[in-house]
C-alpha cells in the first residue's frame, strides 16, 4: 500500500486493518479501503476501545466482499 494512503489514515485500528485489507483485497484501491474504513469506524465510534481494531477490520471486510462483482457467488440475474 502506498505511504501516502495511510498517512490520511490516523486511528490506529483503521490503519491496522488497512494494512491487513489491503493485501486481501488488492484489486481494490488503497482510497476504496481507507474510505469504508474510516467509516466503519466512525459507525464505531460507540464501542470499547479495546474492540476497535478488530470491529472495523471484521465490518470493513464485510462491506469490500459485498462490494466485489463476485459476490454473487457467480450469479447472474435472470
Amino acid at each position: 500500500m502506498p505511504l501516502t494512503a495511510l498517512a490520511t489514515v490516523h486511528d490506529p485500528s483503521v490503519r491496522s486493518a488497512v494494512l491487513r485489507l489491503s493485501d486481501e483485497f488488492p484489486e481494490l484501491g488503497p482510497r476504496s479501503i481507507v474510505l469504508v474504513a474510516n467509516t466503519c469506524r466512525e459507525e464505531l465510534r460507540g464501542s470499547p476501545d479495546g474492540a476497535l481494531p478488530e470491529l472495523v477490520e471484521r465490518l470493513a471486510r464485510q462491506r469490500l466482499r459485498v462490494s466485489l462483482p463476485e459476490a454473487d457467488g457467480g450469479r447472474c440475474c435472470g
